[in-house]
């Protein structure tokens, strides 16, 4: 069996025997059950540049510092101020920099010479995310035969905002170094091949596989799971806080309502409120009933546009509490600060609406979380966004528009008034869907598609990646 070797901005923690999140739970099982390598930035920021390289069994965690400006160019400054806010349409935010694009080219050579001296010819290398896009390129440069495959885990925009981009026709380049390209739905798919039929000279051998030069590059969709008996068993543990919160709520005659997010202008949080604030001017009956619990973890503080989102939930939710509070019950809460899973999980499991309306989301793993959390006797309802992936798969949702105040409004009133039998059958579903395409699930289709990829041939010299203008 040959050895994996993934590569992404960030590793995992390979000390701890429990991962969290669908990335590290199907690659650290992955890793070890066939032995690799996971390279990545070790989170410092600093002037040491050396490359750190530590034996965990089977596994090698090879990583390295940034030096301020690269943290600031690379990691703040290209992939965040451009490629993000691209990738999430909103081209509006983009600010986009020479010295951005260069530095993000020359992290990316950073990885590939650490990387190259401890490869092996017959190694299997995943690449994850937009951070790294070129680094294909660059260990094509560096007569790598490997078989490379790359993972999106953001969305794929259409092809008239990606070609937005400066430097897409280079990005375009950079893509087709791999030999399987895996994004998270079926309509990113249709937005990467629309984008190379309309941007490139490939040849299109079958819907999803494309020849460039002398390599067969194949483009599907692998929708990204969790840990669905790790998360159902954290919802189910006991909490006092928590439980005495539900009780309260019981004898009240209280629903809760609760969303969980990073801190992202990608996310809706003020459309969300808004929408909040809506139902309870429409349907007064839930005034003083509802309560609409908000988890923001905070997210690329040094960021401007971040800063900007959080002052707008602050103010928002300061004017909703202000209007329609009571002397012992306030709407909104609202909670800037990480949460630990488990008791995010509890929460989760005693919410009766599960809050999911990104205005663009790659996948978004918070909408299954909210699905494993659920007690199958009396679970509560998912909301989610059309414009989230998961969308594709959890269809037993209530879908809705998040752009659309009124929509997401009438989707909380119905979800008010759902019969148990509805929610009952609705959370089967989705259970079966989640069940069925977990994490483990997700990196052995993605694996089994990358052994069986076609294997590249000579590449052609005349390829040259970017590099600093």
């Amino acid at each position: 069996m040959e050895r994996l070797v993934v590569i992404s901005n960030r590793t995992g923690d390979l000390e701890n025997k429990t991962q969290t999140g669908g990335l590290a739970v199907g690659i650290v099982d992955a890793l070890r059950s066939r032995g690799g390598m996971w390279v990545g930035w070790n989170g410092e920021v600093g002037r040491e540049s050396k490359a750190s390289r530590k034996t965990y069994d089977n596994v090698i965690s090879l990583t390295m510092p940034l030096s301020e400006e690269e943290h600031e160019q690379y990691y703040l400054g290209f992939a965040n101020k451009v490629l993000w806010p691209a990738f999430h349409y909103r081209l509006d935010l983009m600010d986009h920099r020479t010295e951005f694009v260069d530095r993000y080219a020359a992290v990316n050579r950073k990885f590939a010479d650490m990387t190259c001296p401890h490869l092996r010819e017959d190694d299997l290398i995943w690449i994850h995310d937009y951070h790294l896009i070129p680094l294909a390129a660059e260990f094509r440069q560096r007569d790598c035969r490997q078989k490379i495959g790359f993972f999106l885990h953001i969305p794929f925009p259409s092809a008239d905002v990606f070609s937005a981009i400066p430097y897409h026709d280079w990005l375009r380049e950079c893509f087709l170094q791999f030999d399987l390209i895996g994004l998270q739905t079926k309509n990113d798919v249709q937005n990467f091949c629309r984008y190379l039929r309309e941007h490139s000279d490939v040849e299109f051998i079958t819907s999803n596989t494309v020849r460039w030069h002398d390599q067969v590059i194949t483009i599907a969709d692998f929708p990204i799971g969790i840990d669905v008996q790790q998360f159902a068993e954290m919802a189910h543990q006991d909490d006092d806080t928590i439980e005495l919160e539900r009780m309260r709520r019981t004898v009240l005659k209280r629903f809760q309502i609760i969303s969980a997010d990073r801190l992202d202008y990608s996310k809706g949080l003020p459309q969300r409120m808004k929408a909040f604030r809506k139902f309870l001017e429409d349907c007064p009956e839930y005034q003083g009933r509802a309560e609409y619990l908000q988890i923001a973890s905070p997210s690329r503080e040094d960021v401007s546009a971040y800063a900007d989102i959080r002052a707008e939930l602050e103010g928002l939710t300061g004017a909703v509490n202000g209007k329609f509070a009571d002397f012992n019950w306030a709407p909104i809460q609202y909670i800037n600060r990480n949460i630990p899973r488990e008791q995010l999980a509890q929460l989760f499991r005693c919410s009766l609406v599960g809050l999911i309306t990104p205005l663009r989301d790659g996948m978004n793993l918070v909408a299954k979380e909210y699905v494993a959390a659920q007690d199958d006797k009396d679970p509560g309802i998912l909301i989610l966004s059309k414009f989230a992936g998961a969308a594709e798969e959890l269809d037993q949702a209530i879908i809705v528009n998040p752009y659309d105040i009124h929509d997401v409004a009438q989707a909380l009133k119905r979800a008010a008034v759902m019969s148990m039998d509805e929610r009952r059958e609705r959370h089967r579903s989705l259970l079966k869907q989640v069940t069925g395409n977990d994490a483990n699930q997700w990196k052995d289709n993605y694996l089994a598609a990358l052994q069986s990829a076609g294997t590249s041939g000579e590449l052609k010299k005349r390829f040259a990646i970017h590099r600093a203008g």
